[in-house]
């Protein structure tokens, strides 16, 4: 039977709630669907505190969807680089075409998901905060208040627990509101009822909150699986040859496609050059949520060009420091600077 969330107290404290404590946010003060979407797709799998800078950003050199759509994918990467998992910008940079095409952003939710990038969360985000429609958003924060508020041990990322998660956010919905609705869960997630550690001495809902009562709040939500990580040993070689080096774009398919990087060589083995390889650091450790990656970073210094692997191309070595790189390959050519002069 679907809740009345008028009735239900669940809706209503969360709603008195984020009235005296939601998070001030810059796109909360538009209906604008361009710098909201912009904000959602930052903020996945990332802190406010990091995205807030990358939002600012964006928007500064891209403040409409327009802007976006006409820049070239290497600048938006670049502008992305430390964000990580990067087909969010490359779908980012696809949508806003796809917006402009279509003279503007969908305004429903069904519209909104055939957008490049946009999932169910995003789209009903955008249509709730833009639109007013009334779609309950379903995330991390979501997941774990309702599962805790309501003592529910159905798995989160069980096909049964999305389609029970989804149903319930829905039948709380304040339908009047839903742009604050949402917006209060996430904030209250994110504030109150944290994953680690919940502020459950000053939660409004402690009363009637099921995991307090049964003192299972470490143990909710429940997940099914384990992401099993993949382990990668990679080592690059910086080639240096009278101020140039080379560099490739990586291809799609595989982590970090369409940023830039040196010569690489997935193996266990260094492999056999002519001349000196100068080990600038070892095993250097990157973790992403499916794979835990080790790297070794030489450098190769050349008085001929040697032949390059396909993909690999010449540049000059400030023109290649001016790409879009991966975290891990900032992280090497920062060793490049501390351990080698500039020629």
């Amino acid at each position: 039977m679907p809740m009345n969330p008028d009735k239900h107290p669940f809706t209503p404290t969360l709603l008195r709630w984020y009235a005296a404590n939601g998070r001030d946010l810059p796109w909360r003060h538009t209906s604008d669907p361009y710098p909201i979407w912009l904000s959602e797709v930052i903020l996945q799998q990332t802190r406010i505190s990091q995205g807030m800078a990358y939002w600012d950003r964006f928007m500064d050199r891209f403040p409409t969807v327009a802007h976006l759509a006409e820049a070239e994918e290497d600048e938006v990467l670049r502008l992305w680089q430390g964000l990580g998992y990067y087909s969010r910008a490359r779908n980012l940079h696809a949508a806003a075409k796809q917006v402009v095409a279509a003279g503007g952003f969908p305004h429903s939710v069904a519209g909104l998901r055939e957008l490049k990038g946009v999932g169910d969360y995003t789209a009903c985000a955008i249509a709730s905060f833009a639109f007013g429609e009334p779609a309950a958003v379903v995330d991390g924060n979501v997941y774990r208040v309702l599962s805790r508020y309501f003592g529910i041990d159905t798995p989160i990322d069980s096909s049964e627990g999305k389609k029970a998660f989804k149903q319930l956010a829905q039948d709380l919905l304040a339908t009047d509101t839903p742009a604050d609705y949402n917006q209060a869960i996430m904030d209250f997630g994110a504030l109150v009822c944290t994953p680690a550690a919940p502020s459950c001495d000053r939660c409004p809902l402690q009363e009637s909150c099921e995991a307090l009562r049964t003192h299972r709040t470490g143990a909710l939500p429940v997940k099914a699986k384990r992401t099993v990580q993949r382990k990668r040993h990679l080592i690059y070689i910086y080639i240096r040859h009278k101020g140039e080096t080379a560099f490739r774009k990586r291809p799609l398919g595989d982590i970090w496609a369409g940023l830039w990087e040196p010569l690489l060589i997935e193996s266990d083995e260094l492999p056999s050059v002519e001349g000196h390889l100068l080990l600038l650091t070892k095993g250097v450790r990157h973790q992403l949520t499916h794979q835990d990656i080790t790297a070794d970073f030489y450098l190769w210094e050349v008085d001929e060009r040697p032949p390059l692997p396909a993909g690999y191309q010449w540049m000059k070595e400030e023109e290649a420091a001016s790409y879009g790189h991966s975290r891990l390959i900032d992280i090497l050519l920062e060793r490049l600077g501390e351990f080698v002069p500039e020629p």
